[in-house]
């Protein structure tokens, strides 16, 4: 699945590689990690002290044999089950995953970059690594049979190529739409109607959100709060600026903004307002983990 040998690709890559230390070194994420797999029955309690995202990097990069090859699905769907929920936890199982994938993300983006008459390898990359994220997020690869990294890798390459589509074919706003049906999920509860109407108006205060949004929380999925609550921690820390803020949310929203509605409004052209996302996106994901315990 994760191979150790890959090309010297530098930018996102080599960027996720050096973070990837102070994920290692985070006891916090280390001590998830270590009850997931403890609770799956991966990890025996007694086994070992530390059983951490370094641990399981070496499992899912072992040489392969049927036994490894289980224990690394298994490992891989613990991830993909926790990546699919709410808050820190789930924010670390996806940044461990996309740690994991990063052999095949390398290779999906040396497979669509276009040295000219298309986007160039570096922007691939950012555009990559940012669905490889959301597509770990979105709850559906550990539900499939079969190999859960091809799954994973698979919905990334489909996505990917999507997203580059739509910069060259005419029917944009129905490729939006059909990947909006895709990843929506459940409404939240009405016990989050308070909170959700609050970060609501916070969002619209800086422009991530419609005003009119704020009268209607309840319409708001989980997925889309959990993303703005996670926008608005980094404006206040200073990862991401108001408007690579508002790229990112205005995107992501259950109707997307057309790149080139939006750069209009942002007074830039589309394909600065896209490489403006994709930079915020390359930000936000090393940080995901910090924002989000500070959200």
């Amino acid at each position: 699945m994760a191979d150790q040998k890959r090309p010297a690709t530098g930018g996102a890559f080599a960027h996720l590689d050096t973070e990837w230390v102070a994920v290692c070194a985070d006891p916090q994420i280390g001590a998830a990690v270590r009850d997931w797999m403890v609770a799956d029955g991966l990890v025996a309690d007694a086994q070992t002290p530390v059983f951490g995202p370094e641990e399981v990097l070496a499992v899912l990069r072992q040489r392969r044999s049927q036994a490894a090859d289980s224990m690394a699905d298994a490992v891989l769907r613990t991830l993909l089950v926790r990546a699919a929920g709410t808050g820190p936890s789930a924010t670390w199982a996806a940044r461990i995953l996309v740690q994991a994938m990063l052999p095949a993300a390398v290779r999906i983006a040396l497979s669509q970059a276009r040295p000219s008459g298309g986007r160039p390898f570096a922007d691939v990359a950012h555009l990559t690594v940012s669905v490889l994220f959301e597509v770990a997020r979105s709850g559906r690869i550990h539900t499939r049979p079969g190999r859960p990294a091809a799954n994973l890798a698979l919905d990334t390459l489909k996505r990917t190529c999507r997203e580059l589509a739509r910069e060259r074919e005419a029917d944009a706003e129905e490729l939006d739409a059909a990947i909006a049906d895709e990843l929506a999920e459940p409404q939240p509860g009405p016990g989050r109607r308070a909170e959700a109407a609050g970060l609501l108006d916070a969002a619209a205060s800086h422009g991530l959100e419609p005003a009119q949004s704020v009268a209607v929380p309840i319409e708001a999925s989980a997925a889309r709060l959990e993303l703005l609550e996670l926008l608005l921690a980094a404006l206040r820390q200073g990862t991401l600026t108001g408007p690579d803020a508002q790229a990112i949310s205005w995107h992501h929203r259950e109707i997307p903004v057309p790149d080139a509605v939006a750069a209009r409004a942002a007074g830039t052209t589309a394909g600065a307002w896209r490489r403006r996302r994709a930079r915020a996106v390359q930000r936000l994901i090393p940080a995901a983990a910090e924002l989000a315990t500070a959200a």
